[in-house]
């Protein structure tokens, strides 16, 4: 059945139809040719996968990061970036890596980032000196961070499909993308004070205060977000409310970026994203019963293990193959697909399931901003003029930092992990 589904699905995917369509069809032929289910309990069953209290963060957390995005945070978030980073070598370069992290904090989204934070970085960039294709290449890259400090979606969708604490998740994305941040504006600071490149501008704690106070009620979205959260004090769902409602309130009544007729556009550009999204997990539900009724987890963890229980080699090679995956399929499709079956190899040679949600979405996060299928890297191609070609090959330092800091993840887990134990013990 498993054998069936797979060539099914891909064959579809190839030929260009839609993923979660390919999804539904091979799923549905499998259970005909293999079954005498009824395809009416398998309606039912697609319904109650959608069910669910946990999903309805996803489309509040896509709301409220449109909401913000429309609402002028993005420009307030630049400005007290550019405030406090700029007077140094490559100024504008690390304060579009620091935006993308603040940002991130927000919208949960890397489209979200490329497309506002991104395009604002880049025109800024290319006043000031910078090569386009190295402001684009750097935009693009630390879109990715977006993914994976909370509140991901991704994230949100991984933790959901694996069944693991998504609050324990979504701190479990602070270090790593903080990390990686960090790594970037290092690589940046050295490149550009190398080649010489980029714009200072002259430190001034007085705009430093001024830009920190115009941004503090963007500042306090993540805030509201994850301390909600982490304290306990809201759970995901109620925090990805709260978001919303603040986001409206800054957006319409502080920032004035938004009119009351804007809303029904916003609420309808979510609603087509969420139901991209839940297409893809209503028609996965099926596929991932033929997987598990095939045993087919069970029989990759079994092979593994028999080769080596080593859980260093394991992980190296589940990451090249998620790598291969993301390049060619929407994330969110990978992890409804990839989870049930990776999940059970990992966690049998020891591997914490949190740690493995986390290094899953980081490693198909790479997929946004490669082709044929990154959808960060064609918005990119979109806001610059730039050649996809172009783009990613000046991109690939970033990625191969990327790797490099992802292999240090592997090597040392406890990065990820000790702090998760210390707050959640």
């Amino acid at each position: 059945m498993s054998v069936l589904l797979l060539i099914m699905f891909l064959t579809l995917m190839l030929l260009g139809i839609p993923i979660a369509i390919s999804l539904g069809i091979s799923s549905i032929v499998t259970l005909a040719v293999f079954s005498d289910i009824p395809l009416s309990l398998v309606v039912q069953s697609m319904f109650t996968s959608m069910n669910s209290f946990i999903m309805v963060a996803v489309p509040l957390f896509i709301l409220s990061g449109y909401l913000l995005d429309e609402g002028g945070v993005a420009e307030k978030i630049y400005n007290f970036a550019n405030a406090m980073m700029g007077w140094m070598h490559g100024g504008l370069g690390n304060v579009a890596i620091f935006s993308s992290m603040l940002f991130a904090g927000m919208s949960g989204s890397s489209i979200a980032d490329v497309a506002s934070m991104g395009k604002i970085s880049i025109n800024a960039m290319k006043r000031h000196g910078y090569p386009a294709e190295y402001a684009t290449s750097l935009c693009l890259s630390s879109s990715m961070l977006a993914s994976i400090i909370p509140p991901s979606i991704l994230m949100l969708v991984a933790s959901s499909v694996a069944n693991v604490s998504i609050g324990q998740a979504l701190f479990a994305g602070i270090i790593p993308g903080v990390i990686i941040g960090l790594v970037f504006m290092s690589y940046n600071y050295l490149y550009c004070r190398k080649n010489k490149i980029g714009h200072k501008i002259e430190f001034s704690f007085h705009n430093l205060i001024k830009q920190f106070l115009k941004a503090i009620p963007a500042l306090l979205v993540p805030l509201i977000i994850l301390g909600g959260m982490f304290t306990g004090f809201v759970t995901p769902m109620e925090a990805a409310g709260i978001a919303v409602l603040y986001a409206i309130l800054i957006s319409l009544f502080l920032y004035k970026h938004i009119t009351v007729n804007q809303l029904p556009s916003i609420f309808l550009r979510t609603a087509k994203t969420t139901g991209t999204i839940l297409f893809i997990a209503v028609t996965a539900k099926p596929a991932s019963w033929i997987l598990e009724y095939d045993g087919l987890p069970a029989k990759i963890a079994s092979t593994i293990s028999g080769i080596t229980t080593n859980s260093f080699l394991i992980m190296l090679v589940i990451f090249a193959f998620l790598i291969l995956v993301g390049m060619f399929m929407d994330a969110t499709a990978a992890i409804y697909i990839v989870v049930p079956i990776l999940l059970p190899t990992v966690v049998a040679v020891g591997v914490d399931p949190v740690f493995f949600v986390v290094f899953l979405v980081i490693t198909l996060t790479f997929g946004l901003i490669t082709p044929p299928v990154g959808v960060c890297l064609y918005a990119a191609s979109n806001v610059t003029g730039l050649k996809i070609e172009t783009i990613v090959r000046h991109s690939l330092p970033w990625i191969a930092i990327t790797v490099v800091t992802i292999l240090i993840f592997i090597i040392f887990p406890q990065i990820i992990s000790a702090p998760l134990a210390w707050i959640f013990k």
